[in-house]
């Protein structure tokens, strides 16, 4: 005996579907309406704060392009390009010795890493700036013997105090992203016959290189704000300058917006920056990739017609 089932399905017919002349009635949205009333009110409010505050913006423009000012962030960005350039020398060092087979070399990099990683910047800079307390004199047999009072100055304490300490957390995003990159490349480069510095050269660094762009964009953009912790050791940058004047003057919120506007024009240019790099080895990225697909259809054809 066998029992059949239908199953009715409704259909629609043109008379069904709604006429082109029905009315729209959008959805309404009124805590999109009253969010963006509150932020507006809250600028205006603060907006007015600054306008009727006790500031002198003509004070302000004035010492916008004065040559002190220009002088010291000068000297800034030349303590973050030195500082980041440093940083990212150590953190690729550390980085590959942390994935080193040899447990010494392993440990030395958790040591620098836990060292320079949990205490803080401007401690490190302090020591650094101290540091002849501890080592009297910079002797190094046939080469260098100065008073290490004379060799580590203010400048090469910064440079030193924001590079080592941002080397350290360079360190742990170039592990992460060396170990990121397909263990199978590595093992193809070498049944290829390349040695391990040719394929970490070759294979694993530029692929890397292109995973941490962005967090070594960002680093770029952190180290200029934190060069300004440089003014507690007395090196002459902007914010050290902008303070040697309003202690004169006494225009302390001038200055400091000075400074700010300062900081915001050199963020924002690497910020720009940024955005473009990362967009041109995207780009390159891609393209890589698509002739490796190319490359790997043409040698699968070339196998099924023999």
């Amino acid at each position: 005996m066998t029992r059949s089932t239908s199953n009715a399905t409704p259909t629609l017919s043109l008379t069904d579907l709604p006429g082109p002349d029905v009315p729209i009635r959008r959805l309404s949205h009124p805590w999109r309406w009253i969010s963006g009333g509150a932020v507006i009110l809250l600028l205006a409010v603060i907006g007015r704060a600054f306008a009727v505050g006790q500031i002198q913006w003509t004070v302000v423009g004035q010492f916008l392009t004065a040559g002190v000012i220009i002088t010291g962030f000068s000297w800034t960005l030349l303590i973050s390009a030195c500082a980041l350039a440093l940083g990212v020398v150590l953190g690729f060092a550390f980085g590959i010795m942390r994935l080193s087979e040899n447990p010494i070399l392993r440990f030395a990099a958790w040591i620098y890493v836990w060292i320079f990683r949990g205490t803080p910047v401007l401690l490190q800079l302090l020591i650094w700036f101290n540091i002849a307390l501890v080592f009297p004199r910079l002797y190094i047999p046939g080469l260098v013997d100065e008073r290490m009072v004379d060799v580590v100055t203010p400048f090469v304490a910064a440079v030193l105090g924001l590079g080592v300490n941002e080397g350290s957390y360079l360190t742990e995003v170039v592990r992460g992203g060396i170990s990121s990159v397909d263990r199978g490349q590595k093992e193809a480069a070498h049944t290829l016959g390349m040695t391990p510095g040719q394929t970490m050269r070759r294979i694993m660094l530029p692929q890397t290189l292109r995973l941490i762009l962005p967090v070594l964009g960002n680093s770029a953009i952190g180290m200029l704000k934190f060069s300004s912790l440089a003014a507690t050791i007395a090196m002459g940058e902007m914010l050290n300058a902008a303070q040697r004047i309003y202690f004169i003057n006494g225009a302390v919120i001038e200055l400091l917006f000075v400074c700010a506007a300062w900081y915001l024009a050199g963020t924002t240019v690497l910020s720009i920056g940024q955005y473009y790099l990362e967009r041109h080895f995207g780009r390159d990225a891609a393209a890589s990739n698509r002739s490796w697909f190319k490359g790997r259809a043409r040698r699968l054809a070339a196998v099924r017609e023999a």
